[in-house]
């Protein structure tokens, strides 16, 4: 078995699995469409409102589509003792993680792209000005994502938690981005300065100000600890009572 065959092996579990896409897919996709939708019609700048708002909903899609659809994903073939499986193949530990990355990273960038084009064709929301590095910033953003999402697993007991376990990610980067309103705005400054050192602040800023450096420099340290924490603590059996 290769790197390729496990790729095509997460793929398809993921897109056979009713419970992911809805809740990696179609959950993350109606709220990136749907908010910008909403703030294209109650927003007297309805269009930059609308385009300010989707900048935004990259960090929920990124929260949930890459760091939470692969925490769960791998939680339950954990427990299932399909990864124990799949370590008795010839396939190396750092193979059938890759792969398993890859084909979550593969999804939300397709996930980001569908809902780019839906918001511009419903709600005016213009293309990217800059679409390499739009494309740039998501697909490094969806590889670091779904890094940390492995390595998150390490702290999640049992697969049924790992909706639970995750949530919080998904809240505090959709205050970060704005994509849940105003809220950052009442918050002292220093949890401002914390905020913008998300993963998912990396991406929403490099998309909405051009910066390449700093969020580059960012998901690079996010990335190499999350690949740290996978080789500390990553479990690839469940814990035994």
């Amino acid at each position: 078995m290769t790197l390729a065959a496990t790729y095509r092996l997460g793929t398809r579990l993921f897109w056979q699995d009713r419970g992911l896409l809805i809740g990696s897919v179609v959950t993350p996709a109606g709220l990136a469409i749907g908010l910008p939708l909403l703030m294209r019609h109650v927003q007297a700048d309805g269009v930059s409102a609308a385009a300010d708002i989707f900048d935004g909903t990259l960090a929920l899609l990124l929260s949930i589509t890459a760091f939470m659809n692969i925490a769960v994903a791998l939680s339950a073939r954990r427990d299932q003792l399909v990864l124990k499986r799949l370590r008795a193949t010839t396939l190396t530990d750092a193979r059938i993680l890759a792969g398993q990355i890859a084909a979550t990273a593969t999804q939300t960038v397709a996930v980001v792209v569908v809902c780019a084009v839906a918001v511009h064709l419903v709600a005016g929301v213009p293309y990217p000005a800059n679409p390499l590095l739009f494309g740039a910033g998501v697909v490094a953003g969806a590889l670091v994502l779904a890094t940390l999402g492995a390595a998150c697993t390490a702290a999640i007991p049992r697969a049924e938690l790992a909706g639970a376990v995750c949530m919080p990610v998904f809240l505090v980067s959709g205050i970060a981005s704005g994509a849940m309103g105003p809220i950052r705005q009442v918050l002292p400054s220093w949890v401002g300065v914390v905020l913008d050192l998300l993963p998912t602040s990396a991406v929403v800023d490099a998309v909405r100000t051009g910066a390449v450096a700093g969020p580059a420099l960012l998901l690079a340290v996010w990335g190499v600890a999350g690949l740290v924490a996978i080789r500390l603590w990553f479990r690839w059996e469940p814990r035994r009572s």
